[in-house]
């Protein structure tokens, strides 16, 4: 009888959809990919007195989702999923490559391989895939250089988590880590940070539905002013944050 029931046991431990857990595991603070050292450009507009209200800092977020990280990254992350559904490693360091030609800025290219070689490198360990293993392998061996979306698209697939729910937590993750900056630089309050979150989900969910079907001929990104914001942080000698 004992081992009926540990046969059981086994067969629904086996059968468990543990999608959504490791969609929470990888969105949590706790996950070490350093987001939380990234301000993308906000300390600079901050200690310069570019930037005050929550009205500016909603309006920052939602330009950056729309001009960049969603026509670039989200069609990085979005190709790099299905890549990986293919076992198609090639095709995912060739994505890989061109999001990091896109980005034009040393410092927001190397916090970007940063937090993606971490997630990689950590879930890697305990998570056996032979497309992810690959992938780290590439990585590891400077072949690729791992930028954080087409990482989050590769450990996406491993760990069965929808691409829709991977490029969602993608923009989410980073309105996040601007919402954390601004509220670690005594710009807002809990509660304001909250506000803008929720104000952001209708361009979040805009934006994914919007690329998550793109190919790779079709990224672009165009925000001039942000990437001279950007610079001008890369060439502060004191500061908070990485970028």
């Amino acid at each position: 009888m004992s081992n009926v029931l540990s046969h059981m046991m086994a067969w629904m431990y086996m059968n468990t959809d543990f999608s959504d857990l490791s969609l929470m595991q990888i969105s949590d603070s706790f996950f070490p990919t350093g987001l939380y050292t990234m301000s993308n450009g906000l300390e600079t507009l901050f200690s310069e007195k570019r930037i005050a209200s929550t009205d500016e800092l909603h309006e920052l977020i939602r330009t950056n989702i729309v001009q960049q990280i969603g026509p670039a990254d989200c069609v990085a992350l979005a190709n790099a999923y299905d890549f990986a559904a293919a076992k198609d490693v090639e095709g995912i360091v060739t994505c890989d490559k061109l999001l990091f030609a896109m980005k034009l800025v040393k410092e927001l290219r190397d916090a970007t391989c940063r937090s993606g070689t971490q997630m990689i490198k950590c879930v890697n360990s305990f998570v056996n895939n032979g497309v992810l293993n690959e992938y780290y392998e590439a990585v590891k061996n400077s072949k690729t250089p791992g930028t954080h979306a087409v990482v989050i698209g590769v450990v996406s697939n491993a760990l069965g988590i929808e691409k829709q729910k991977a490029v969602l937590h993608f923009l989410y993750g980073f309105s996040v880590s601007m919402v954390g900056a601004a509220l670690r630089l005594g710009m807002i309050e809990h509660v304001q940070s909250q506000k803008i979150l929720h104000q952001l989900k209708p361009v979040i969910a805009e934006t994914c539905n919007k690329y998550i079907s793109k190919s790779l001929d079709e990224m672009w990104q165009f925000a001039p002013e942000y990437d001279v914001i950007q610079i001008e942080h890369e060439q502060t000698f004191s500061k908070m944050f990485i970028t």
